[in-house]
């Protein structure tokens, strides 16, 4: 039986507080326009719940009544999964589940509700001395639980790994409304299945993350930061083998990013000047932390190695944290100023390291067939192998026709590529309802079989975002 969008409210208001529901389409918005405006469909409420015992009265409500949930964080996702796909749905914000419940430095751990801000878990760590290393450009916006559920990545996974490995245990409702009490903080636990993982980078289609604990570290004393000059990815991959060498576990990031990344940024004006040490084709962000106790220096002299061995032309240092600052800008402004040019398509890939030269040579090739005057703009992750591997708009294009000819096209002839160098289609924006379809197409048939099994077990009506990932 169909429930209509007055009686949703009602129910949900009666459940949590009419203060805490959105039945307006107009104040909606917020809730439905994600990042890069590519799903535009209407939801049938928003529901605000204050604590985890509202989450499990809201889950328990919508499985009996065959409502449709999407749980959304920061709503700073990429690929579709925290917005609606059917126009039914409920969205249910976790925002005003918003607390650090615990830090424990001792054990190295800080147990925070999912409505945190990334930026604001970043905070609470820095001040009992400790850092919580997850680092992404959305850092302003995205929360714990929205973070968890697409098992976010960002620049330090070369160090810390991506946000599966810095998780201990997880709270979780379940479609039911059952609350599963998994925040362990034990390095030790071999008592069956590790239901955590299952519950992180399921975008929300297993039971709602309501709370985790995450790891702390030791607060490096400084970072040494260098923008260097490269001829190219291929001559990326031995600099990257060279610092790993020397440098081992410090070295936190190897991020590049090519010339015309740069100029669009000093076009329009979101750098207030050059920070790279002079024009290439190519430029390398490192960075390596330096913990207390260690000499200052070692990204230094590995550079100078570097340099000596041709693998480098020229490079520059941060001297003062606008320095680092303005680097980390430069690599972190590069999805935005995208938009700025006009369309553009975009690929969040990996591959094994040694193969990113290949990938990117190969691709840029595929594409400049495809369209001539496209504008290859691949960056990102060189030290893990994930690439975001992003094609602007020729110059003076239409972009509506761009896209309309030519958007399928292209991700068919990338997604070629990277299946045969052994890679994945999603690196680390997840599937949601954006890669569904794709999915299926290159997923081992087995694996989507235990999927299916697991998603029917925890949730037999299919009310957790329905639709997404496996469809």
């Amino acid at each position: 039986m169909t429930v209509s969008a007055a009686s949703i409210v009602a129910q949900l208001s009666a459940l949590i507080g009419a203060n805490a529901v959105v039945g307006a389409p107009e104040q909606m918005s917020g809730y439905l326009k994600e990042p890069r405006k590519r799903f535009h469909t209407g939801a049938t409420a928003v529901a605000l719940p204050a604590s985890v015992a509202q989450v499990q009265a809201i889950l328990r409500w919508a499985n009996q009544a065959g409502v449709g949930i999407i749980p959304q964080g920061g709503n700073t996702g990429l690929v579709g999964a925290q917005v609606p796909l059917r126009g039914d749905e409920v969205i249910v914000s976790l925002s005003r589940l918003d607390s650090i419940r615990n830090i424990d430095t001792a054990a190295g751990t800080m147990t925070a509700e999912a409505g945190v801000v990334l930026e604001n878990a970043h905070s609470a760590a820095e001040a009992e001395d400790t850092i919580f290393p997850l680092w992404l450009a959305s850092q302003g916006s995205a929360r714990i639980g929205g973070l968890l559920s697409s098992n976010a990545g960002g620049v330090n996974v070369l160090a810390y790994g991506n946000a599966r490995e810095l998780t201990m245990g997880v709270e979780a409702v379940l479609a039911d409304g059952r609350l599963y009490q998994g925040l362990n903080s034990l390095k030790k636990d071999n008592t069956g299945y590790d239901l955590r993982d299952l519950l992180v980078g399921a975008e929300g289609t297993l039971g709602i993350i309501t709370a985790a604990t995450l790891k702390l570290f030791p607060k490096p004393e400084d970072y040494e930061t260098t923008i260097v000059n490269i001829a190219g990815p291929e001559a990326a991959l031995p600099l990257f083998q060279l610092l790993r060498a020397r440098i081992g576990g410090r070295l936190n990031a190897f991020e590049i990013v090519p010339h015309l990344g740069l100029d669009m940024q000093l076009r329009h004006g979101l750098l207030d000047r050059d920070p790279t040490a002079g024009p290439s084709p190519w430029y390398a962000l490192i960075e390596v932390s330096r913990m207390a106790g260690t000499a200052p220096g070692a990204l230094q002299e590995a550079v100078e190695v570097a340099f000596a061995k041709g693998l480098i032309d020229n490079a520059v240092f941060a001297e003062a944290l606008a320095d680092r600052t303005r680097m980390w800008a430069f690599r972190e402004q590069m999805s935005e100023v995208q938009s700025k040019e006009g369309a553009s398509i975009k690929h969040d890939v990996s591959v094994p390291i040694a193969a990113v030269p290949q990938l990117i040579a190969e691709g840029i090739a595929a594409a400049e067939r495809l369209v001539p005057g496209i504008r290859p703009v691949p960056f990102g992750h060189m030290g893990d192998g994930n690439i975001h591997f992003n094609f602007s708009q020729p110059v003076g294009a239409d972009a509506k026709a761009f896209m309309a000819d030519n958007d399928e096209k292209m991700h068919a002839a990338i997604y070629e590529i990277v299946l045969k160098l052994g890679g994945s289609v999603s690196a680390e924006h997840g599937i949601g309802q954006l890669k569904r379809e794709l999915l299926v197409q290159v997923k081992d048939p087995v694996a989507l079989d235990m999927m299916r099994a697991i998603k029917s077990a925890l949730d037999p009506k299919g009310i957790l975002n329905p639709g997404k990932m496996l469809g």
